[in-house]
Formats: C-alpha cells, sequence, structure tokens
C-alpha cells in the first residue's frame, strides 16, 4: 500500500463550479489484493473515524456553532442507508467506479469524491475534496482547517487499506 497526493482532476473541479480550493490522495493497493467499488471504499474511508478524528470534529463542532456553521450529525444506524449517508455525510451521487458526498452552507459547499479504478499496478483509490466559500468566514474556516484536513484526509483514507 503506498498514499501520495496527487493533482485533482478536472471533473472534480467541475462538480463544484467557481470552487477556491481542491486537494487530492491517493492510496495504491497492492495488486492481487480485494476488488473494492467507490461505495465500498467510501463505506471504509468515511463509514467510521478514529477517536482522534471523532474528538477533532467534537471540537470543531463546538467552536463552530456560534459562528452559524452546520455541525454534520450521522443519521441512526437504521437511517443511514435510507437517507443517502456515508458516515455523516450526504450522498450525492454513487456508482461503482465515483462517490460524490457534500454539503451546502451559508459560509461554504464542499464535495468529497471517492474514485476507484483497477490499474496493472493494483486498485487506486484517490479521495478528492473540493471547495467553494461564499464569504470571509468560509475563507477564514478553510485556512484553519486546512492543517487538520490533510492528516484527517489521509488517516481516513488509509481505512481503505483494512486493519
Amino acid at each position: 500500500m503506498t498514499m501520495h497526493e496527487v493533482t485533482p482532476g478536472a471533473d472534480t473541479w467541475a462538480l463544484l463550479p467557481g470552487a477556491q480550493f481542491a486537494d487530492a490522495f491517493r492510496l495504491v493497493l497492492a495488486p492481487g489484493g480485494t476488488v473494492i467499488d467507490a461505495p465500498a471504499a467510501a463505506r471504509r474511508m468515511m463509514g467510521t473515524s478514529p477517536d482522534w478524528v471523532r474528538r477533532l470534529m467534537a471540537l470543531r463542532n463546538a467552536i463552530v456553532a456560534p459562528l452559524g456553521l452546520k455541525a454534520p450529525r450521522p443519521p441512526a444506524a437504521a437511517e443511514a442507508s435510507r437517507a443517502g449517508h456515508i458516515g455523516i455525510f450526504p450522498i450525492l451521487s454513487s456508482g461503482p467506479d465515483r462517490v460524490v458526498l457534500g454539503m451546502a452552507d451559508k459560509h461554504l459547499d464542499f464535495r468529497a469524491v471517492i474514485d476507484v479504478r483497477q490499474e496493472a499496478g493494483g486498485w487506486q483509490v484517490t479521495a478528492t475534496t473540493v471547495v467553494r466559500t461564499h464569504n470571509w468566514l468560509g475563507r477564514a474556516y478553510l485556512t484553519l482547517i486546512m492543517p487538520f484536513h490533510r492528516l484527517v484526509v489521509r488517516t481516513m483514507l488509509g481505512q481503505v487499506a483494512g486493519p
């Protein structure tokens, strides 16, 4: 298994016209590994979080609540598939090769895109984040969370490889 940062594809930028930020990380799984599709990869990545990520998100939610930013909450387990969520994020579209999750807020909109494809070197799972800010608060928030975002995405993407 290897992971590295890659340039976000033009097609992912198109998912959120006017976006000012995008980044992408790719996980390459060893050849001969388990066949995986995008919904399975997204569930492995976003379905659960390590304790430190959950605590960091709880701190984020407490800090931004007075500013009017949304604090995503997971639906009850029985409602999750019916409600169209993976973890705390609503599913905007889903197919075997790509899942798009996302939310819109008055300060910023985002898309989390999980792409899966098989190459000669094994399965490639790419997690792309695209963000469009609407005002100074959205831009400030994006600036403040960026160091954490990169660490969280890499950690969560690593969960696709399994234990």
